[in-house]
């Protein structure tokens, strides 16, 4: 991994983002090899990274504060994903006139952790809370509109159900959110027999999006990428799964993306329980997109894009 971005070095380095603390050469670095620096595209947008405090671990988390902003993004990346991946919402976001705040989760990226791990999803909870206690300090225009892919789209699932959501938020959009992944039968029988023998195991990686550029880059490029899958992160998910399943009924109307050639998440029978759960979610389904709608071909990013302007507009 590259010298200048180190997460233990740059880590200790940060500040809280209210606390306006000065740009660090090490987080310049970073920005510039996620491309991550938008200020060209959009004249007097300001970046930079800080990090926060929750349940046990230090986040590393990120601002795009353009001159005027309207209103505000909060987004959460999926599982074995990071910040430095989601340039073309927060590029999206940022035309739209929105700040946007986001950060690493736990054991991902930049931030603390066991990689790719976690103890129980509501960890996961306690870090959104750090992110829009954040976004309450800086002072972020409203509406808050929350955005998540996968992992990410679970964590604002399980606000929505289970949290006492803010009055600041605005609408709730899920790319491909996870409730069950694809064969999840045969995952839960695998952790079972696993579980008391190894702590993890190699990660297989997918061919999840139609965007071969971006697939090359996370395959063999990207240095934040966790190598393993470990069992600890299943179990929480096994124990997670029946929760949210049995959640009272929300009267939110989350905005969900989902592509019909996804073949991470078991999609049918989450849009099912995501129209058990919230009042007539509406829903964009893209036939042929990949899993990795945040990173999907451009052709599939306009279509979704068109449709969140029409809505967040």
């Amino acid at each position: 991994m590259p010298d200048q971005f180190q997460p233990d070095l740059l880590r200790p380095l940060l500040r809280p983002l209210a606390t306006g603390a000065a740009d660090l050469r090490q987080s310049q670095n970073y920005r510039a090899f996620y491309h991550l620096d938008f200020a060209a595209r959009h004249p007097g947008t300001s970046t930079r990274l800080g990090s926060v405090d929750a349940a046990g671990y230090t986040l590393v988390t990120q601002l795009w504060l353009p001159p005027e902003p309207r209103a505000s993004l909060v987004m959460l990346h999926g599982y074995y994903d990071h910040m430095g991946l989601y340039g073309h919402l927060v590029d999206w976001a940022l035309g739209m006139g929105f700040a946007v705040i986001a950060c690493d989760l736990p054991g991902h990226g930049l931030s603390s952790g066991a990689r790719a791990s976690i103890g129980e999803f509501t960890e996961y909870q306690a870090a959104l809370e750090a992110l829009l206690g954040e976004a309450a300090s800086l002072d972020l225009p409203q509406p808050w509109h929350l955005a998540g892919q996968s992992t990410g789209g679970a964590i604002l699932l399980d606000y929505l159900l289970t949290g006492s959501p803010r009055p600041e938020l605005g609408e709730t959009v899920l790319f491909a959110p996870l409730v069950r992944p694809r064969s999840w039968g045969w995952s839960k029988l695998s952790y079972r027999l696993l579980r008391h023998f190894v702590e993890e195991i190699p990660r297989r990686f997918s061919v999840n999006s139609s965007d071969a550029e971006f697939i090359e880059f996370v395959h063999h490029k990207d240095p934040l990428q966790p190598k393993t899958l470990p069992t600890a992160w299943v179990g929480a998910l096994s124990r997670w799964v029946p929760r949210i399943e049995s959640a009272a009924r929300s009267s939110r109307r989350p905005l969900v993306i989902q592509g019909g050639g996804d073949m991470t998440v078991d999609w049918r029978h989450n849009l099912r329980v995501l129209e058990e759960k919230f009042q007539q979610p509406e829903v964009l389904l893209l036939d042929g997109a990949g899993h990795h709608l945040v990173n999907e071909a451009p052709v599939y990013r306009e279509l979704y894009f068109s449709f969140l302007r029409e809505r967040l507009g």
